[in-house]
């Protein structure tokens, strides 16, 4: 197994600052006998609810909505927003800024979801259990939804067999990244396709993490980063190359093409 190496880097976080540890001191090698200075050590920065981390050479944005403190939504639009600016825009003139936001999952061409979706209890699309081409039905796909802080990823046959009521929010998409701790059969280690990826997984302890790279990387490498840093038994691939973030704490609203919907994590106390 390739040793991991995470490293927390300034940008955002919601994380406790590591202890620090011994600086590393480098060889000039036209020298041998001159040792140069030790490299500095990154000191983390908390703002808002996103980080910067780097896993094997990858630079990944990790986001994290906690039930205590954070609660979830889907959003579109009609006809659909298509961007965050144009979801901001929107808004209330008074309403805070989202804690941070996500596209939600895959759509069609005029950016309505293909399997599916529920805002504020009531259903937009019905499951879609077809098969096809393409990632979303790249079985098994799965579904993240929650209800009253809740939040759940699963596989969309355990969702339909499982699952009778309806929650609060839903959103369908493919392929699983894990399924119960093990990368979805059809995932290699690091395969060839590369593209910027996200998804979302949930931990032992009921939170979403949101993870979307910085730069291309595999399904392989986005699926390991979910089962060897964050632990999260499942994780659901929510796109590639139109995957976006919108962090306000930082600035940062991606607009890489047109997405249909949306995640949305707002602070409980708005």
């Amino acid at each position: 197994m390739k040793r991991l190496s995470l490293i927390f880097v300034v940008l955002l976080g919601a994380c406790n600052p590591q202890a620090g540890g011994e600086p590393v001191t480098r060889v000039d090698l036209e020298n041998p006998g001159k040792a140069a200075m030790p490299a500095p050590i990154p000191t983390p920065v908390t703002t808002g609810a996103c980080q910067t981390v780097t896993f094997e050479d990858a630079q990944f944005t990790h986001c994290v909505a906690d039930p205590a403190r954070h609660r979830i939504t889907t959003m579109l639009g009609n006809p659909p927003y298509r961007s965050f600016k144009a979801y901001a825009a929107a808004r209330a003139a008074d309403a805070p800024a989202p804690a941070f936001a996500v596209n939600a999952g895959m759509f069609d061409d005029a950016g309505k979801p293909i399997g599916y979706y529920v805002r504020e209890g009531e259903r937009g699309q019905e499951l879609n259990r077809n098969d096809g081409a393409g990632n979303f039905h790249m079985k098994p796909n799965g579904v993240f939804f929650g209800t009253a802080g809740k939040w759940r990823v699963m596989t969309a046959d355990a969702f339909y067999a499982q699952v009778g009521d309806r929650p609060q929010f839903g959103t369908q998409s493919g392929p699983m990244l894990l399924v119960d701790g093990k990368l979805h059969p059809e995932i290699t280690d690091d395969g060839p396709s590369r593209t910027i990826r996200n998804g979302v997984g949930i931990d032992a302890a009921g939170r979403a993490h949101f993870v979307i790279s910085d730069s291309a990387v595999s399904f392989g490498k986005l699926a390991r980063f979910y089962r060897d840093v964050l632990k999260t038994p499942n994780a659901l691939y929510l796109d590639g190359s139109v995957s976006a973030l919108w962090a306000p704490a930082t600035g940062r609203m991606d607009a890489r093409a047109p997405i249909g919907p949306m995640i949305v994590v707002e602070e409980t106390s708005q």
